[in-house]
């Protein structure tokens, strides 16, 4: 098998446009059988006419994600940021077309959206405070501005009072223009009280999976192989139902950057208290076999991960996306034990600071990472061993 694999296989369309007479004709011609058919093709009973006009073969379409051929090719950056964020930008935009209030107020975090609304506010407020100053000298009564730091301040105040629907006393209008001010102005508090209470209910009922990926991809002993292998927890108290993981194995040859989805040990899991060894074994189907470290660095390689699960609490479905470039790989390491030592009414439990962890686990030969020992985990708690930074990788194959 080739040290890379293949990138796609081809179809049965390609096939049926690839298919020749059996010998060579001008004009059109009756012909009996064909060389080679497709599985889809009937072989035909009766001569069917054929014209002898130049077959082009159709490829396939190029499997490249979305990313087109200009990212994939050219950008030596990585496809997908550590976060899930997509390096690739749209630029170009019309001034503020792209822009999505809504949008943007649903996805930015909450310390942004909290100052976000403090700004507005405190804009809005100090916007009514000039109108009310425009109305004159005497359009508001009450207290005195010395006694609260001006005229401005004191209009602010009183612009606060009636957003806020608060009506202290202490200021009040006191010309038919203030009164009129203050009409508008509760008009427009009630409205954007409204869109306020609307984006804080969204942001709250937005469904959305927050996943601890492991900070490296290990490439450790696997059932008499190697096995890729990166580990994910839920960071909620949420549960997660039917998680379905994807694995991309991108990389750059002569022929450009080539996409393969990468068979995995399971694709799926029913539930997802726990933790998640998501395992690709490197068997000699597998794109990476005879692969070693070095080549993953000089082709550039990058997995790109999908994971796609149920929330229980909305019954919605959340993704999750991340990514591990070469040197985020750990060759001839496995994932440290995270359990914790059973309680004594048999709870069982692990510990998520320690999804990171790795521990030695060599494999045979110095030259081969084709794995021949069978390594199982015998589901056994051993107790904890120190956690220690991975070493380099080695310049091995697996």
């Amino acid at each position: 098998m080739s040290a890379i694999g293949v990138a796609g296989t081809r179809s049965a369309n390609d096939a049926r446009h690839d298919v020749l007479p059996r010998g060579a004709f001008d004009g059109r011609a009756s012909v009996d059988s064909f060389l080679r058919v497709s599985d889809d093709d009937a072989i035909p009973s009766e001569p069917l006419l054929i014209d002898s006009r130049p077959v082009v073969a159709v490829g396939d379409e190029p499997r490249d994600l979305g990313f087109g051929s200009i990212v994939g090719g050219a950008n030596e950056r990585r496809l997908i940021e550590r976060d899930g964020r997509f390096t690739a930008r749209r630029e170009g935009f019309a001034p503020l077309s792209y822009l999505n209030g809504y949008h943007a107020m649903l996805t930015i975090s909450w310390p942004r959206f909290l100052g976000i609304v403090t700004l507005v506010y405190a804009a809005m407020n100090a916007l009514f405070a000039v109108l009310y100053l425009l109305c004159g000298t005497e359009a508001l009564g009450g207290l005195g501005p010395e006694r609260l730091g001006g005229r401005f301040l004191r209009a602010f105040f009183f612009s606060v009072e009636t957003y806020a629907t608060i009506g202290y006393g202490n200021i009040f209008p006191a010309s038919a223009a203030a009164n009129w001010l203050v009409t508008v102005e509760s008009i427009v508090s009630i409205l954007a009280v409204a869109l306020l209470t609307g984006l804080v209910f969204a942001r709250f009922a937005r469904p959305t999976a927050a996943l601890l990926f492991s900070d490296f991809a290990v490439i450790a002993p696997y059932q008499g192989k190697s096995g890729f292998m990166f580990r994910i927890t839920n960071a909620r108290s949420n549960q997660l139902m039917e998680l379905e993981a994807k694995v991309q194995f991108t990389r750059i040859d002569g022929k450009g950057r080539q996409y393969t989805q990468l068979k995995l040990e399971r694709t799926k899991v029913m539930f997802f208290p726990l933790s998640w060894t998501v395992v690709h074994p490197i068997d000699e189907s597998s794109p990476m076999f005879g692969l070693t470290h070095d080549d993953l660095v000089r082709m550039d390689t990058e997995f790109l991960i999908l994971i796609s699960g149920i929330d229980e609490t909305f019954a919605q479905t959340v993704h999750a996306r991340s990514s591990y470039k070469s040197d985020e790989i750990m060759v001839g390491m496995k994932f440290a034990n995270m359990y914790n030592p059973v309680a004594k009414d048999g709870t069982i439990s692990i510990n998520v600071s320690r999804l990171s962890d790795l521990e030695d686990a060599p494999l045979d030969g110095e030259d081969d990472f084709r794995h021949t020992q069978t390594y199982r985990h015998t589901g056994h708690f051993t107790g904890f061993s120190a956690a220690r930074p991975p070493e380099p990788p080695k310049k091995r194959r697996f």
